[in-house]
């Protein structure tokens, strides 16, 4: 028997029940593909339900999935009255009754053994709760492209090992996780008072509750990356912002690594205000200066040789931790300081 028929008969062997919960607005450039990857996949077509959890779209998204489902009856078009990605989660969450349930992002595409590999994965050790893998990148853009270099790179998002595919093994977050369906009825649904970072506190509080999160470097899928420094910054703004919601709701820092770009913006704020009153505190500021854009320029070159490149990639890094460090600083002052509530404007996306 060939690797290939081994893999199969495993396939079916496990005879899990796979959901698919798709949060979507306005999404007609992505949609199909999407949903076709998932389609194409290498799992049981019979084991598999799609829920398309739609934000009442304004564009086609609506019709070509409903194209979709007329052929195939798998695949399940569900009104998000809410328009907000924690509803809309929930709500494919709470109308599936499988065994596994993946979280995919409208922007992604699958690869074909991605389903397969998740649901290995639960074999490894019987207290994983959560399963997820590595995100590539898609460029539509040259400007998408180079921000696709800053988040593959270890000084651009840390050890968020989905984005860096450095190793396998136990992680505290994954992108585009696929759960156990008790977990749900164990810790509860996504917090639909979060706008941002509401699969990072749900993967917090699955570890608070003695499960664990495994990141296999088998499992694949591609995301189109955003074609825009203005939307990164808007994106990782809002990323910062609503970590310290998060972190008031649970009484403590839900990861050391948040507190990084935070650092780095009081590092620029308080050293250049203390450089201009005090002269002789310029030079280890200019210094620390330095010694970040050294940093960043040797990781850059990991990601590209073109100068050019290099020089956007620096920027992109930039972005990502003035950005994430600014929203940070402004959740201390609205949720801890003024002790507020998010606002409407606060919860639009950043697409």
């Amino acid at each position: 028997m060939s690797k290939a028929s081994v893999i199969n008969a495993k396939k079916i062997l496990l005879n899990l029940a796979v959901s698919i919960i798709i949060p979507c607005r306005n999404e007609e450039p992505y949609i199909e593909r999407c949903i076709s990857s998932v389609l194409n996949s290498n799992y049981p077509k019979e084991l598999i339900t799609i829920y398309v959890c739609d934000g009442m779209s304004t564009d086609n998204t609506r019709t070509i999935v409903n194209s979709i489902s007329e052929v195939n009856t798998q695949v399940i078009l569900l009104n998000n009255i809410k328009q907000t990605t924690p509803f809309a989660l929930n709500l494919g969450l709470k109308k599936s009754t499988d065994d596994i349930k993946i979280i995919l992002g409208a922007h992604a595409e699958v690869d074909a053994d991605f389903i397969v590999e998740n649901v290995n994965a639960f074999q490894i050790d019987p207290n994983i709760g959560c399963t997820g893998g590595v995100l590539e990148n898609i460029y539509e853009n040259n400007t998408a492209k180079i921000i696709g270099y800053g988040m593959s790179s270890e000084f651009g998002v840390g050890n968020a090992h989905f984005r860096t595919g450095n190793k396998s093994g136990f992680v505290d977050t994954v992108a585009f996780g696929a759960y156990k369906s008790e977990i749900f009825d164990t810790i509860g649904y996504f917090d639909e008072q979060l706008a941002r970072n509401q699969d990072d506190e749900f993967n917090f509080r699955l570890i608070k509750n003695g499960y664990k999160i495994y990141l296999s470097n088998k499992i694949h899928s591609k995301y189109y990356v955003r074609g825009s420094f203005k939307k990164l910054f808007k994106q990782y703004f809002q990323y910062g912002f609503w970590k310290v919601f998060v972190n008031k709701k649970h009484s403590t820092v839900t990861s050391l690594r948040q507190l990084v770009p935070l650092l780095f913006v009081l590092f620029l704020i308080f050293g250049l205000l203390s450089s201009l009153v005090y002269k002789d505190l310029a030079v280890p500021f200019i210094a620390g200066i330095a010694l970040y854009f050294l940093l960043a320029f040797k990781y850059a070159l990991v990601q590209t040789k073109k100068v050019h490149e290099v020089v956007l990639t620096i920027v992109t890094f930039f972005i990502l931790h003035a950005s994430y460090g600014l929203g940070y600083l402004k959740g201390l002052l609205w949720f801890m300081l003024l002790n507020r509530q998010p606002t409407k404007q606060s919860e639009s996306l950043s697409r």
